[in-house]
Protein backbone atom coordinates (compact mmCIF):
# COMPACT_ATOMS: atom_id res chain seq x y z
CA UNK A 1 0.00 0.00 0.00
CA UNK A 2 2.90 2.56 1.13
CA UNK A 3 6.45 2.26 2.90
CA UNK A 4 5.16 3.07 6.90
CA UNK A 5 9.45 2.72 7.17
CA UNK A 6 9.84 4.77 10.35
CA UNK A 7 6.55 6.30 10.74
CA UNK A 8 4.43 7.27 13.86
CA UNK A 9 1.34 6.10 15.17
CA UNK A 10 -1.12 5.77 18.67
CA UNK A 11 -4.51 3.64 19.29
CA UNK A 12 -7.52 5.49 19.05
CA UNK A 13 -10.22 5.88 21.78
CA UNK A 14 -12.31 3.40 19.81
CA UNK A 15 -9.68 0.74 19.10
CA UNK A 16 -8.59 1.78 15.98
CA UNK A 17 -4.68 1.98 15.24
CA UNK A 18 -3.71 4.81 13.63
CA UNK A 19 -0.31 5.77 11.26
CA UNK A 20 1.13 8.45 10.15
CA UNK A 21 3.78 9.18 7.83
CA UNK A 22 6.58 7.34 6.87
CA UNK A 23 9.08 7.01 3.75
CA UNK A 24 8.86 8.76 -0.01
CA UNK A 25 5.27 8.03 -0.75
CA UNK A 26 3.95 7.09 2.18
CA UNK A 27 5.27 10.46 3.99
CA UNK A 28 2.22 12.42 4.13
CA UNK A 29 -0.35 9.35 4.28
CA UNK A 30 -2.23 7.78 6.92
CA UNK A 31 -3.70 4.37 7.30
CA UNK A 32 -5.85 2.84 9.95
CA UNK A 33 -6.60 -0.78 11.29
CA UNK A 34 -9.88 -1.65 12.19
CA UNK A 35 -10.36 -3.85 15.58
CA UNK A 36 -11.10 -7.37 14.14
CA UNK A 37 -14.53 -8.62 14.41
CA UNK A 38 -14.38 -12.12 12.87
CA UNK A 39 -11.49 -14.32 11.73
CA UNK A 40 -8.54 -12.61 10.31
CA UNK A 41 -10.57 -10.67 7.78
CA UNK A 42 -9.48 -7.16 8.75
CA UNK A 43 -6.98 -5.28 7.40
CA UNK A 44 -5.30 -1.84 6.94
CA UNK A 45 -6.93 1.07 5.23
CA UNK A 46 -5.93 4.18 3.54
CA UNK A 47 -7.28 7.21 4.88
CA UNK A 48 -8.72 9.50 2.94
CA UNK A 49 -7.13 12.31 3.68
CA UNK A 50 -3.55 13.18 4.11
CA UNK A 51 -1.14 15.21 6.43
CA UNK A 52 -0.29 18.40 4.84
CA UNK A 53 3.59 18.08 5.40
CA UNK A 54 5.85 14.92 5.03
CA UNK A 55 6.38 13.11 8.20
CA UNK A 56 9.27 10.82 8.43
CA UNK A 57 10.49 10.29 11.83
CA UNK A 58 7.97 12.38 13.40
CA UNK A 59 6.21 11.44 16.55
CA UNK A 60 2.74 11.03 17.80
CA UNK A 61 0.59 12.03 20.90
CA UNK A 62 -3.38 11.22 22.06
CA UNK A 63 -4.74 14.67 22.80
CA UNK A 64 -7.65 15.07 25.39
CA UNK A 65 -9.92 16.08 23.12
CA UNK A 66 -9.27 12.56 21.20
CA UNK A 67 -7.03 14.19 18.21
CA UNK A 68 -3.48 13.37 17.25
CA UNK A 69 -0.92 15.28 17.16
CA UNK A 70 1.54 14.82 14.63
CA UNK A 71 5.24 16.54 15.93
CA UNK A 72 8.69 16.97 13.40
CA UNK A 73 9.57 14.46 11.27
CA UNK A 74 12.85 14.83 8.85
CA UNK A 75 13.22 18.08 7.62
CA UNK A 76 9.83 19.08 8.91
CA UNK A 77 10.08 21.71 12.27
CA UNK A 78 6.43 21.72 12.42
CA UNK A 79 3.36 20.08 13.79
CA UNK A 80 -0.32 19.31 12.23
CA UNK A 81 -3.53 17.77 14.03
CA UNK A 82 -5.59 14.37 12.85
CA UNK A 83 -8.22 15.10 12.25
CA UNK A 84 -7.04 18.84 10.80
CA UNK A 85 -8.62 21.82 12.84
CA UNK A 86 -9.50 23.78 9.51
CA UNK A 87 -8.99 23.90 5.97
CA UNK A 88 -6.24 26.34 6.11
CA UNK A 89 -3.72 26.98 8.21
CA UNK A 90 -3.49 22.97 8.72
CA UNK A 91 0.33 23.43 9.62
CA UNK A 92 1.81 25.01 12.71
CA UNK A 93 5.50 25.78 12.57
CA UNK A 94 7.62 25.02 15.84
CA UNK A 95 11.02 26.85 16.06
CA UNK A 96 12.15 24.85 18.90
CA UNK A 97 12.65 22.04 16.24
CA UNK A 98 14.56 23.94 14.25
CA UNK A 99 16.94 25.18 17.53
CA UNK A 100 17.85 21.89 18.49
CA UNK A 101 18.98 20.63 14.94
CA UNK A 102 22.37 18.95 14.43
CA UNK A 103 22.74 19.66 10.64
CA UNK A 104 25.45 17.93 10.45
CA UNK A 105 24.95 14.87 12.77
CA UNK A 106 21.68 13.88 10.80
CA UNK A 107 19.67 16.15 13.03
CA UNK A 108 19.81 14.97 16.40
CA UNK A 109 16.45 15.66 17.08
CA UNK A 110 13.96 13.23 14.96
CA UNK A 111 11.44 11.59 17.06
CA UNK A 112 11.17 14.01 19.41
CA UNK A 113 10.02 12.90 22.95
CA UNK A 114 6.55 13.93 23.27
CA UNK A 115 4.68 13.04 26.42
CA UNK A 116 1.07 14.86 27.71
CA UNK A 117 1.00 16.58 30.86
CA UNK A 118 -1.64 16.29 33.34
CA UNK A 119 -2.84 20.15 32.03
CA UNK A 120 -3.28 19.33 29.12
CA UNK A 121 0.35 20.62 27.59
CA UNK A 122 2.75 18.83 26.13
CA UNK A 123 6.49 17.98 27.23
CA UNK A 124 8.59 18.12 24.15
CA UNK A 125 12.03 16.66 24.50
CA UNK A 126 14.62 16.83 21.63
CA UNK A 127 18.14 16.46 21.46
CA UNK A 128 19.04 17.77 24.84
CA UNK A 129 16.41 20.58 25.34
CA UNK A 130 12.63 20.32 26.53
CA UNK A 131 10.07 22.97 26.21
CA UNK A 132 6.51 22.72 28.17
CA UNK A 133 4.49 23.23 25.08
CA UNK A 134 0.39 25.22 24.72
CA UNK A 135 -0.61 23.48 21.01
CA UNK A 136 -3.93 25.35 21.49
CA UNK A 137 -2.07 28.84 21.60
CA UNK A 138 0.66 27.87 19.57
CA UNK A 139 3.25 29.40 22.09
CA UNK A 140 5.92 27.28 24.20
CA UNK A 141 5.00 28.23 27.49
CA UNK A 142 8.06 26.95 29.75
CA UNK A 143 11.88 26.52 28.83
CA UNK A 144 13.13 23.49 31.29
CA UNK A 145 16.99 23.45 31.61
CA UNK A 146 19.16 21.49 29.38
CA UNK A 147 19.77 17.95 30.29
CA UNK A 148 23.46 17.26 31.80
CA UNK A 149 26.23 15.92 29.85
CA UNK A 150 27.39 15.56 26.47
CA UNK A 151 26.08 13.77 23.97
CA UNK A 152 22.20 13.65 22.54
CA UNK A 153 19.29 11.50 22.87
CA UNK A 154 17.11 11.66 20.16
CA UNK A 155 17.41 10.28 16.77
CA UNK A 156 19.87 9.06 15.63
CA UNK A 157 21.55 9.29 18.97
CA UNK A 158 18.63 7.88 20.09
CA UNK A 159 17.94 7.33 23.88
CA UNK A 160 14.14 6.66 25.55
CA UNK A 161 11.76 8.13 27.44
CA UNK A 162 8.79 7.61 29.97
CA UNK A 163 6.83 9.61 32.42
CA UNK A 164 7.33 7.69 35.80
CA UNK A 165 3.71 6.56 36.81
CA UNK A 166 1.02 8.72 37.75
CA UNK A 167 -0.57 8.51 41.00
CA UNK A 168 -4.09 8.96 42.84
CA UNK A 169 -2.33 9.63 46.12
CA UNK A 170 -1.23 12.86 45.04
CA UNK A 171 -4.17 13.90 42.74
CA UNK A 172 -2.29 13.11 40.03
CA UNK A 173 -0.27 16.56 40.43
CA UNK A 174 3.09 15.11 39.77
CA UNK A 175 4.44 14.68 36.50
CA UNK A 176 8.16 13.40 36.53
CA UNK A 177 9.41 12.40 33.03
CA UNK A 178 12.82 10.18 32.94
CA UNK A 179 15.26 9.72 29.80
CA UNK A 180 17.71 7.39 29.83
CA UNK A 181 20.97 6.45 27.14
CA UNK A 182 21.81 7.91 24.30
CA UNK A 183 25.30 8.79 21.81
CA UNK A 184 27.99 10.20 22.51
CA UNK A 185 28.81 13.85 20.82
CA UNK A 186 30.03 13.34 17.52
CA UNK A 187 28.91 9.75 17.25
CA UNK A 188 27.11 9.96 13.58
CA UNK A 189 30.09 11.53 11.82
CA UNK A 190 32.49 8.85 13.75
CA UNK A 191 30.01 5.40 12.92
CA UNK A 192 30.23 6.61 9.27
CA UNK A 193 34.17 6.04 9.43
CA UNK A 194 33.69 2.98 11.00
CA UNK A 195 34.45 4.13 14.54
CA UNK A 196 31.53 3.24 16.90
CA UNK A 197 32.10 5.96 20.38
CA UNK A 198 30.81 4.79 23.67
CA UNK A 199 27.03 5.75 24.30
CA UNK A 200 25.47 7.49 27.35
CA UNK A 201 25.06 5.76 30.80
CA UNK A 202 23.55 8.50 32.36
CA UNK A 203 19.85 8.91 32.99
CA UNK A 204 17.71 12.59 33.76
CA UNK A 205 14.19 12.64 36.02
CA UNK A 206 12.64 15.69 36.23
CA UNK A 207 9.19 16.94 37.10
CA UNK A 208 7.39 19.31 34.95
CA UNK A 209 4.71 20.41 36.85
CA UNK A 210 5.46 22.69 39.42
CA UNK A 211 7.97 25.42 39.32
CA UNK A 212 11.35 23.83 41.02
CA UNK A 213 12.63 22.08 37.86
CA UNK A 214 16.08 20.54 37.93
CA UNK A 215 17.49 17.37 36.24
CA UNK A 216 18.43 14.72 38.72
CA UNK A 217 20.96 12.45 37.07
CA UNK A 218 22.15 8.69 37.94
CA UNK A 219 23.82 6.58 35.79
CA UNK A 220 22.54 3.06 34.42
CA UNK A 221 24.91 0.20 35.57
CA UNK A 222 26.34 0.02 31.47
CA UNK A 223 25.80 2.51 28.51
CA UNK A 224 22.97 1.95 26.03
CA UNK A 225 21.41 3.50 23.36
CA UNK A 226 18.52 2.45 21.07
CA UNK A 227 16.80 1.35 24.64
CA UNK A 228 13.38 0.48 24.84
CA UNK A 229 11.95 1.64 28.11
CA UNK A 230 8.67 -0.22 29.22
CA UNK A 231 6.35 0.48 32.24
CA UNK A 232 5.63 -2.37 34.32
CA UNK A 233 2.30 -3.14 36.24
CA UNK A 234 4.45 -2.90 39.47
CA UNK A 235 5.54 0.52 38.52
CA UNK A 236 8.87 -0.67 37.43
CA UNK A 237 10.58 0.55 34.48
CA UNK A 238 11.75 -2.26 32.36
CA UNK A 239 15.10 -1.15 29.95
CA UNK A 240 15.78 -3.62 27.36
CA UNK A 241 17.14 -3.82 24.01
CA UNK A 242 20.06 -1.58 22.15
CA UNK A 243 23.89 -0.87 21.81
CA UNK A 244 26.82 0.01 23.99
CA UNK A 245 28.43 2.01 21.39
CA UNK A 246 27.56 4.20 18.29
CA UNK A 247 24.50 5.07 17.00
CA UNK A 248 21.21 4.55 15.24
CA UNK A 249 21.31 3.27 11.48
CA UNK A 250 22.23 1.09 8.80
CA UNK A 251 25.28 -0.47 10.62
CA UNK A 252 25.94 2.28 12.57
CA UNK A 253 26.41 0.54 16.19
CA UNK A 254 28.35 -2.18 17.74
CA UNK A 255 28.25 -3.91 21.00
CA UNK A 256 24.84 -5.27 21.69
CA UNK A 257 23.68 -4.88 25.30
CA UNK A 258 22.25 -8.14 25.89
CA UNK A 259 21.12 -7.16 30.20
CA UNK A 260 18.21 -5.51 30.16
CA UNK A 261 18.22 -3.36 33.67
CA UNK A 262 15.03 -3.14 36.08
CA UNK A 263 14.91 0.22 37.54
CA UNK A 264 12.83 0.93 40.63
CA UNK A 265 11.95 4.78 41.14
CA UNK A 266 10.73 4.32 44.76
CA UNK A 267 13.98 3.49 46.11
CA UNK A 268 17.05 5.83 47.08
CA UNK A 269 19.99 6.82 44.52
CA UNK A 270 22.24 4.22 43.82
CA UNK A 271 19.85 1.47 44.72
CA UNK A 272 17.07 2.09 42.14
CA UNK A 273 18.75 -0.59 39.27
CA UNK A 274 18.97 -3.97 38.89
CA UNK A 275 21.22 -5.98 36.44
CA UNK A 276 18.69 -8.98 34.77
CA UNK A 277 19.47 -12.07 33.05
CA UNK A 278 21.24 -11.86 30.10
CA UNK A 279 19.95 -12.49 26.36
CA UNK A 280 21.67 -14.31 23.76
CA UNK A 281 20.01 -12.39 20.91
CA UNK A 282 21.17 -9.15 19.71
CA UNK A 283 18.10 -5.93 19.70
CA UNK A 284 19.62 -3.36 17.93
CA UNK A 285 18.76 -0.71 15.41
CA UNK A 286 14.98 -1.38 14.97
CA UNK A 287 13.59 -3.08 17.89
CA UNK A 288 10.95 -2.83 20.07
CA UNK A 289 8.98 -4.20 23.42
CA UNK A 290 5.65 -4.16 24.04
CA UNK A 291 4.16 -5.10 27.69
CA UNK A 292 1.32 -7.60 27.37
CA UNK A 293 -1.69 -8.74 29.03
CA UNK A 294 -0.46 -11.19 31.38
CA UNK A 295 2.40 -9.26 32.24
CA UNK A 296 5.24 -10.38 30.06
CA UNK A 297 6.96 -8.10 27.57
CA UNK A 298 6.87 -9.11 24.02
CA UNK A 299 10.79 -8.39 22.39
CA UNK A 300 10.89 -8.55 18.55
CA UNK A 301 13.53 -7.03 15.79
CA UNK A 302 16.47 -5.83 14.88
CA UNK A 303 17.70 -5.03 11.43
CA UNK A 304 20.62 -3.00 10.96
CA UNK A 305 21.09 -3.55 7.76
CA UNK A 306 19.85 -1.98 4.54
CA UNK A 307 18.03 -4.73 3.10
CA UNK A 308 16.70 -8.30 5.23
CA UNK A 309 20.57 -9.57 5.66
CA UNK A 310 21.25 -13.13 6.84
CA UNK A 311 24.28 -13.86 6.48
CA UNK A 312 27.80 -11.74 6.26
CA UNK A 313 26.86 -9.08 8.06
CA UNK A 314 28.05 -7.92 12.23
CA UNK A 315 24.57 -8.38 13.41
CA UNK A 316 22.45 -10.15 11.03
CA UNK A 317 18.79 -9.72 10.57
CA UNK A 318 16.60 -10.99 13.27
CA UNK A 319 13.36 -12.68 12.77
CA UNK A 320 12.88 -14.61 16.04
CA UNK A 321 10.44 -13.54 18.69
CA UNK A 322 10.94 -13.26 22.91
CA UNK A 323 9.27 -12.85 25.36
CA UNK A 324 11.13 -11.67 28.33
CA UNK A 325 9.48 -12.82 31.88
CA UNK A 326 9.66 -10.84 35.01
CA UNK A 327 10.36 -12.04 38.18
CA UNK A 328 6.82 -11.49 39.26
CA UNK A 329 5.44 -14.40 37.17
CA UNK A 330 7.16 -17.13 39.04
CA UNK A 331 5.07 -19.90 40.26
CA UNK A 332 6.29 -19.14 43.71
CA UNK A 333 3.63 -15.96 43.76
CA UNK A 334 1.10 -17.90 43.02
CA UNK A 335 -0.66 -17.42 46.67
CA UNK A 336 -0.17 -13.70 46.47
CA UNK A 337 -1.43 -13.33 42.86
CA UNK A 338 -4.97 -12.13 42.21
CA UNK A 339 -6.34 -14.63 40.17
CA UNK A 340 -9.93 -14.49 37.81
CA UNK A 341 -9.61 -10.69 37.48
CA UNK A 342 -13.00 -9.67 36.19
CA UNK A 343 -14.72 -5.63 35.99
CA UNK A 344 -18.14 -4.77 35.77
CA UNK A 345 -19.08 -1.59 34.31
CA UNK A 346 -22.92 -2.21 34.35
CA UNK A 347 -22.98 -2.97 30.63
CA UNK A 348 -22.42 0.23 30.04
CA UNK A 349 -19.77 1.30 26.75
CA UNK A 350 -16.90 2.29 29.25
CA UNK A 351 -16.46 4.30 32.45
CA UNK A 352 -16.91 7.66 32.91
CA UNK A 353 -13.72 10.23 34.27
CA UNK A 354 -14.12 10.56 38.01
CA UNK A 355 -16.61 7.54 38.29
CA UNK A 356 -16.02 4.40 40.36
CA UNK A 357 -16.10 0.88 38.65
CA UNK A 358 -16.05 -2.64 40.57
CA UNK A 359 -13.22 -5.36 40.11
CA UNK A 360 -13.96 -9.16 41.36
CA UNK A 361 -10.78 -11.11 41.61
CA UNK A 362 -9.74 -14.12 43.65
CA UNK A 363 -6.93 -14.11 45.93
CA UNK A 364 -5.91 -17.40 48.32
CA UNK A 365 -4.82 -14.66 51.28
CA UNK A 366 -6.18 -11.65 52.69
CA UNK A 367 -5.24 -8.37 50.46
CA UNK A 368 -2.11 -6.89 51.52
CA UNK A 369 -2.02 -3.46 52.59
CA UNK A 370 -0.24 -2.95 50.00
CA UNK A 371 -2.91 -3.69 47.21
CA UNK A 372 -2.78 -1.45 44.05
CA UNK A 373 -4.48 -1.01 41.04
CA UNK A 374 -2.73 -0.01 37.88
CA UNK A 375 -4.44 0.94 34.47
CA UNK A 376 -1.64 0.77 31.32
CA UNK A 377 -2.18 3.02 27.86
CA UNK A 378 -1.00 0.44 25.15
CA UNK A 379 1.47 2.40 22.90
CA UNK A 380 2.48 2.70 19.47
CA UNK A 381 6.42 1.63 19.77
CA UNK A 382 8.85 2.34 17.34
CA UNK A 383 12.70 3.16 17.11
CA UNK A 384 13.00 3.03 21.44
CA UNK A 385 10.49 5.49 21.38
CA UNK A 386 6.58 4.02 23.30
CA UNK A 387 4.37 6.71 22.02
CA UNK A 388 1.22 7.45 24.11
CA UNK A 389 2.50 5.18 26.84
CA UNK A 390 1.40 5.55 30.37
CA UNK A 391 1.04 4.13 33.84
CA UNK A 392 -1.42 5.11 36.30
CA UNK A 393 -2.61 3.76 39.81
CA UNK A 394 -5.91 4.08 40.94
CA UNK A 395 -7.47 4.57 44.34
CA UNK A 396 -9.85 2.06 45.69
CA UNK A 397 -12.42 3.51 48.21
CA UNK A 398 -13.75 -0.21 49.49
CA UNK A 399 -12.72 -3.63 49.51
CA UNK A 400 -14.75 -6.43 50.86
CA UNK A 401 -14.79 -10.21 51.23
CA UNK A 402 -17.23 -12.22 49.30
CA UNK A 403 -17.23 -15.85 48.55
CA UNK A 404 -14.13 -17.82 49.50
CA UNK A 405 -11.43 -16.10 48.40
CA UNK A 406 -13.46 -13.81 46.36
CA UNK A 407 -12.83 -9.80 46.76
CA UNK A 408 -14.73 -7.20 45.46
CA UNK A 409 -13.21 -3.78 45.13
CA UNK A 410 -14.62 -0.22 44.35
CA UNK A 411 -11.75 1.82 42.03
CA UNK A 412 -12.25 5.51 40.75
CA UNK A 413 -11.43 6.19 37.30
CA UNK A 414 -8.99 8.73 36.66
CA UNK A 415 -10.44 12.24 36.78
CA UNK A 416 -10.19 13.73 33.54
CA UNK A 417 -8.60 13.09 30.20
CA UNK A 418 -5.84 15.38 30.51
CA UNK A 419 -4.81 12.58 33.12
CA UNK A 420 -5.42 9.72 30.90
CA UNK A 421 -7.05 9.98 27.30
CA UNK A 422 -9.88 8.56 26.25
CA UNK A 423 -9.58 5.26 25.25
CA UNK A 424 -8.40 1.24 26.34
CA UNK A 425 -6.20 0.36 29.05
CA UNK A 426 -4.97 -2.94 30.67
CA UNK A 427 -6.15 -2.38 34.25
CA UNK A 428 -3.58 -4.98 36.87
CA UNK A 429 -4.84 -5.78 40.48
CA UNK A 430 -0.96 -5.78 42.06
CA UNK A 431 -0.69 -7.42 45.52
CA UNK A 432 2.58 -7.17 47.68
CA UNK A 433 4.34 -6.32 43.89
CA UNK A 434 2.59 -9.62 42.14
CA UNK A 435 0.26 -8.18 39.41
CA UNK A 436 -2.61 -10.38 37.82
CA UNK A 437 -3.08 -11.00 34.54
CA UNK A 438 -4.39 -7.46 33.23
CA UNK A 439 -8.05 -7.16 31.61
CA UNK A 440 -9.25 -4.23 29.48
CA UNK A 441 -11.17 -1.48 30.69
CA UNK A 442 -11.89 2.11 28.45
CA UNK A 443 -12.32 5.48 30.15
CA UNK A 444 -14.92 7.28 28.27
CA UNK A 445 -15.62 11.50 28.35
CA UNK A 446 -20.16 11.41 28.56
CA UNK A 447 -21.41 13.73 26.00
CA UNK A 448 -22.06 17.14 27.56
CA UNK A 449 -25.95 18.03 27.17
Amino acid sequence: MSDTFSSSGSILSDGRIIESGGFGDASTRIHYFEPCKSGDSCDWSLGKKHLSAKRWYASSQILPDDRIIVVGGRGSFTYEFIPKMSTNGNVFHLSFLQQTNDGNEDGNNLYPIVHLSVDGKLFIFANRDSILFNYKQNRVVKKFPRIPGIGSRSYPSTGSSVILPLDQKDGFRKVEVMICGGAASGANAAAQQGTFLTGLNSCGRMAITGNNHKWKMENMPGPRLMNDMVLLPTGHVLIINGAKRGCAGWRNAAGPALEPYLYNPKKTLGRRFTVLKSTKIARMFHSSAILVPDGSVLVAGSNPNNQYTFRNASHPTELRLQSFIPDYMGKEYNHQRPHNVSIDINGTEGVAYGNEFLVRFLLESKPSKYLSFSAYAPPFTTHSLSMNQRLLKLRSTRIISDAKGWWNATVEAPPSANVAPSGFYLLSVVNEGIPSISEWIKFIQLAST
